[in-house]
């Protein structure tokens, strides 16, 4: 048990640090709303047949509906949007490293809506290099830096804030409500899908079918792996090593972007970009580490739903 919970932590931050390059090459086919339906519905598809299989979905939680819809908008639908518009405007490694702010927006929220949250050096320091990161990737002060840069620089922001947003509304209003996490998933994914079918205009999706290996990175990487697969495995590492350590796997997706977007795919990454990042994952540690005398587990690391 304990290999495969190694294997499967490895493999989370593997499938999450390739996911910006299957967004590039699909972008380049159909629009970012397309892109992030055909991503939620083909990860809808697993978590779904799971939750269904362990007994998860009751009809008597469809009273917390309004909480499992602001869920599907800041952890999926926006989260997701910002992601692959970044990615369609950035260069796949740079918008991967700039994915590990996530925690560094989790905490400023943090810090912002919950009391109990304290305020430390190490946070201070953190949030300062973490901000200094993401300031270096974007260049504003930069006089030939693109304007797709910047653009997409605060579309992964937006990204990030998002899904920050989502963790301290789940520790307010979801943690409490004890629903397991397939549920949980599976009822946020399903919400995200009614959204972005009605405001989706479907005109060229089919263009995805035309580039054989974007239509398997979409589907299979992005939708079943990204999305599906990546839920299941996150929640199992939650359950073996808990949520502060599972949180870690935080880490990885950066660093796998970079190594795919500059030795496999050949962009042109910078010595910038690479110190903006290891600006970032300095951010990251400082953000995580144990203030004196606490527990260590900061809230808005929590999962979203108590442990199936």
């Amino acid at each position: 048990m304990k290999y495969l919970t190694i294997t499967a932590f490895w493999a989370l931050g593997i499938i999450w640090g390739s996911n910006f390059i299957y967004m590039k090459m699909a972008s380049e086919l159909i629009t970012t709303s397309q892109i992030v339906l055909l991503r939620v519905a083909f990860g809808f598809i697993p978590i779904a047949i799971y939750a269904y299989l362990k007994g998860a979905l009751k009809l008597a939680h469809l009273k917390h509906a309004r909480h499992f819809f602001v869920m599907s908008l800041l952890a999926t639908t926006i989260y997701y949007y910002g992601f692959a518009k970044g990615a369609s405007l950035l260069l796949s490694g740079v918008a991967g490293a700039l994915s590990g702010t996530i925690p560094i927006f989790a905490l400023l929220l943090a810090l912002i809506f919950l009391a109990e949250e304290p305020v430390t050096k190490n946070r201070i320091f953190g949030l300062l290099a973490g901000f200094s990161g993401v300031i270096l990737i974007a260049q504003p002060f930069s006089a030939d830096m693109a304007s797709t840069n910047l653009e997409g620089v605060m579309y992964m922001v937006l990204g990030s804030l998002s899904i920050g947003a989502s963790f301290i509304y789940a520790k307010k209003y979801i943690i409490p409500l004890q629903i397991s996490s397939s549920a949980l998933t599976t009822y946020q994914l399903g919400f995200s899908l009614l959204i972005l079918c009605i405001i989706t205009d479907f005109n060229g999706i089919e263009k995805i079918g035309d580039d054989l290996h974007a239509a398997i990175g979409m589907v299979l990487g992005l939708g079943l792996l990204g999305t599906g697969l990546a839920y299941l495995i996150y929640y199992f590492i939650i359950d073996k090593l808990g949520a502060v350590t599972a949180s870690s796997v935080t880490y990885i997706p950066p660093v796998v972007a970079l190594i795919i977007g500059s030795a496999i795919v050949g962009e042109d990454i910078g010595a910038i970009e690479y110190f903006a990042t290891g600006l970032i994952f300095v951010a990251i540690m400082l953000v995580n580490k144990k203030a004196k005398g606490t527990t260590g587990q900061s809230n808005y690391a929590k999962p979203l739903a108590a442990k199936d």
